[in-house]
C-alpha cells in the first residue's frame, strides 16, 4: 500500500495516509481540523553508488535544507 501525502489548506497541516491503490482518487479530510485536503506531491532521496562503492546524494533529502541526510537535516 502507497502512502500519499497531504497537505490542509485550512490548517496547513501536513500529514500521510497510508491508502490502497483503489483509493488514491478518493478526497482525504484533515485529520487536525476536517476540512478537505490536497494530495501533495511527495520527496523523496535517491542515492547512487560511483566505481569505488562510496555512496553519493543524486539530490538533496529534502527542499528545505542543504544536508543530504536526514539525520542531520534538523527540520
Amino acid at each position: 500500500m502507497p502512502i500519499y501525502e497531504y497537505l490542509c489548506p485550512s490548517c496547513k497541516l501536513k500529514f500521510e495516509l497510508l491508502r490502497l491503490l483503489t483509493q488514491a482518487k478518493e478526497e482525504a479530510s484533515c485529520p487536525r481540523c476536517h476540512s478537505h485536503a490536497e494530495r501533495i506531491l511527495s520527496t523523496f532521496a535517491a542515492v547512487s553508488k560511483d566505481e569505488d562503492g562510496m555512496t553519493t546524494s543524486i539530490s538533496n533529502s529534502c527542499s528545505g535544507c542543504s544536508s543530504i541526510s536526514c539525520n542531520t537535516c534538523g527540520l
